[in-house]
């Protein structure tokens, strides 16, 4: 096939890995004219030295290395980089050869002499076949958060204002700050720049800064090498890695532990970093974004947050609305998501009548969008009529709706938000709310944030 019959694909970092010199410089010419960024190894041990410097999205791999064997070198380096394609290169192609570099992960086989036609081929199939892999990936996550669409269209100028800057900001690779009460939209915007931006093929990772100890967070953040602490089995590239090229999202960045303000800091001056237990530096080429619910100014005058880290994830901020300054979203937020649960629980009619919407709009919705998303979901759980009544809305203690009792037919979750929420109410700190409960303060930050608390 003609390499004018394949269409461009986008730039890539590809490791070139032959004992001949001669090789190595036909492929990188090759692959330099299609503007793909090359580094060249001649041997096992330059290949791995590369590997753990840069982040590569493609290796071509010559067979024989020497003394060395290009197959043993394949799970080695998919081992440090496992969304990485492998092409195994050889004069002496044979169908035992081509099933054990398969067995190894490699991903295609090109046999010397090889035209740069064949070349560009075999690149525009990996590429096919990286971008169905992320669309696989885009869309198991659309279908794990199991929640209706957003929507980014609003009648509010300050949120018209937000989505504005968005847009813009998304065709740069600055790193934003999105401002915002906790259930305003903060990672339905984030999502949208990385969606609009030209790394929109590449991963989106989401780190809950929140969610994990220290410990663990620097882990799941920089990765880690076997053997690096207790049950660290195996090799972890970490979420920065794995993000190659594409956008990392930091959620709560108000609540990043002190001792990790410092390295992150560092990623963001120099996108240099090193795995937990290892002395390599590593780059990487990715976009941050950031959200926080806090004011990250007290948190510097208090000492909690970094002032020079705080001034490098402010290159821009995004400030959201809360939705009790958004009355007129009201009424079209709410029927979509209607619309949506009324689908899941196979009742299709399901309608607000005038006073629901009007109970809703005079609310002031302190859980904001999740609040609401939350409200409507039980309705279309409890509703019995093919009508949303105000009786129908669980709105807060002074709400008509009975609290449930045990025993009683509802689902498990309204309980156990109504007891959550009582011994918030009732208690000095989070604390304390959470050893009353049985539960650390992580599992009780992510229960909140799951009923809009």
């Amino acid at each position: 096939m003609d390499q004018a019959q394949t269409s461009p694909s986008p730039p890539l970092n590809v490791l070139v890995v032959d004992d001949e010199l001669n090789i190595r410089k036909a492929l990188a010419a090759c692959l330099e004219a299609e503007g793909h960024h090359v580094a060249l190894a001649g041997s096992e041990a330059e290949a791995m030295l590369a590997s753990e410097r840069r982040s590569f999205d493609l290796a071509f791999i010559d067979l024989f290395l020497g003394k060395s064997s290009g197959i043993d070198l394949i799970p080695r380096l998919l081992a440090q980089a496992p969304w990485m394609k492998v092409v195994v290169i050889t004069a002496f192609a044979s169908v035992e050869t081509a099933v054990e570099s398969m067995k190894r992960g490699a991903a295609d086989y090109l046999t010397k002499p090889f035209t740069p036609s064949q070349v560009a081929l075999v690149i525009h199939k990996l590429v096919e076949i990286k971008a169905l892999e992320q669309r696989v990936a885009s869309l198991e996550d659309v279908v794990g958060q199991s929640s209706p669409a957003a929507d980014l269209q609003s009648n509010s100028p300050a949120m018209q204002r937000a989505i504005m800057l968005a847009r813009q900001v998304a065709e740069s690779d600055a790193t934003v700050l999105i401002r915002g009460e906790s259930g305003t939209g903060k990672s339905v915007i984030a999502r949208a720049i990385h969606s609009w931006s030209a790394r929109a093929d590449k991963p989106f990772a989401v780190i809950a800064c929140p969610s994990l100890s220290a410990e663990l967070l620097e882990s799941e953040l920089f990765g880690h090498v076997k053997g690096a602490f207790t049950g660290a089995l195996r090799d972890n590239p970490g979420r920065i890695a794995a993000s190659e090229g594409g956008t990392l999202f930091l959620d709560e960045i108000g609540e990043l532990p002190p001792r990790l303000q410092p390295k992150l800091l560092r990623f963001l001056q120099d996108r240099e970093f090193e795995r937990v237990g290892d002395h390599v530096t590593r780059q990487a080429n990715l976009r941050v974004l950031a959200a926080t619910n806090s004011d990250l100014l007290q948190a510097v005058t208090q000492g909690r947050f970094r002032e020079d880290l705080l001034y490098r994830l402010n290159v821009i901020t995004i400030e959201l609305p809360p939705l009790r300054e958004r009355p007129d979203d009201i009424a079209a937020l709410a029927d979509q998501m209607l619309s949506y649960f009324a689908r899941q629980n196979r009742k299709p009619q399901l309608r607000f009548s005038g006073p629901a919407l009007q109970v809703l709009r005079n609310f002031r919705w302190p859980g904001n969008v999740r609040e609401l998303r939350n409200v409507i979901e039980r309705a279309a759980i409890l509703c019995r009529t093919e009508t949303i009544e105000p009786e129908h809305l669980l709105l807060g203690p002074s709400d008509s709706l009975a609290v449930p009792r045990l025993g009683d037919p509802v689902p498990l979750a309204e309980v156990e938000e109504l007891h959550i929420r009582g011994v918030l109410s009732t208690t000095p700190s989070i604390e304390k709310a959470a050893e009353i409960l049985g539960m650390d303060t992580v599992t009780l930050w992510r229960r909140r944030k799951k009923f809009g608390i």
